[in-house]
């Protein structure tokens, strides 16, 4: 065993691929870092795009105003909209990604994949959604009162909230984000390399290298990912965006909204934030496995020179 409890002994070693297992988590959570941080003025638009589809008075409004409303935000408080939710994103990357990548990570290693594959990704998205859930409750609480107040919501504040019930408001929306992370890990994690890889073997002849590789893989990955996801994300907004002193909403009564929503609207009312979220998945995947395949050559390329493997 390793002296740190819980690490196996080759948990350090560098194995016959190039890497380290906490080279691998190591250069994940490098990955992710650099991505949160990135893509987070689109994910903050997103949000907001997909929150505004009711007014101050709980009227469903049509796709277009609720566009525009969260165009006024940003235009308002540019700087602060776009960084609205970073801190507990950032946060997030520790507090969420350790479990979802160690238990992605540690499933591929166990059956013995260089990389990991389906089995790994259904295990780490059930797995680590509780780790996940409260993190993405106070990002989006940090939001949800921007039009009114012009300001995000304190932190502390939020964790006072959900302190005075036990805590249990932050685990709202749990259910839809288990849907929304399986989907995120079979296409974004186990999908966009697999795709990369083929794709690189078919544009290498023309000069183009990895980065256009990926570039293409996520755009193509990300259409279908956001067409899975978009109405899961939803869901996660409706449950997530309420007061947390008030009546939770279940998972019944946020279908029915949605379900409302589409009566009204068509699939317009559906897939609010579409579009947006399509640009971000595009991104963000992208920025997600360019930072994180430069952690890993760095890795690589140091143990090569001291002869690791």
């Amino acid at each position: 065993m390793s002296s740190i409890p819980f690490l196996s002994s080759d948990y350090f070693v560098v194995q016959k691929h190039g890497l380290s297992q906490f080279q691998t988590i190591t250069a994940y959570l490098g990955g992710s870092a650099f991505q949160t941080v990135m893509d987070n003025p689109i994910t903050a638009y997103r949000q907001l795009v997909q929150q505004y589809a009711k007014d101050l008075s709980g009227k469903t409004v049509d796709p277009k105003i609720a566009v525009a409303e969260a165009k006024a935000v940003f235009y308002a408080s540019p700087v602060s909209a776009s960084m609205s939710g970073v801190g507990p994103r950032l946060i997030g990357v520790g507090f969420k990604r350790i479990p979802k990548f160690g238990i992605l990570l540690g499933i591929s290693f166990f059956i013995g994949d260089d990389e990991p594959g389906v089995v790994a990704a259904l295990g780490a998205s059930i797995g680590s959604a509780f780790f996940i859930n409260p993190i993405r409750m106070i990002e989006k609480q940090q939001r949800a009162y921007f039009k009114e107040t012009k300001a995000t919501k304190p932190i502390i504040d939020i964790v006072k909230e959900a302190a005075a019930q036990s805590f249990r408001p932050l685990f709202r929306g749990t259910i839809p984000l288990m849907g929304h992370s399986m989907a995120s890990a079979l296409l974004g994690l186990v999908g966009q390399p697999k795709l990369q890889k083929w794709v690189g073997t078919k544009i290498s002849d023309f000069g183009l290298g990895r980065k256009t590789s990926g570039l293409i893989a996520s755009a193509v990955v990300s259409p279908i990912y956001v067409f899975v996801t978009n109405p899961l994300s939803r869901l996660e907004v409706i449950m997530q965006t309420s007061s947390i002193k008030g009546k939770s909403i279940s998972v019944f009564e946020a279908v029915g909204e949605v379900v409302k929503d589409s009566k009204t609207f068509g699939l317009r009312g559906v897939f609010r934030g579409q579009g947006i979220g399509i640009a971000k998945a595009i991104v963000s995947l992208t920025l997600f496995h360019e930072g994180r395949l430069f952690i890993q050559d760095y890795f690589r390329d140091s143990n090569k020179e001291k002869g690791l493997y």
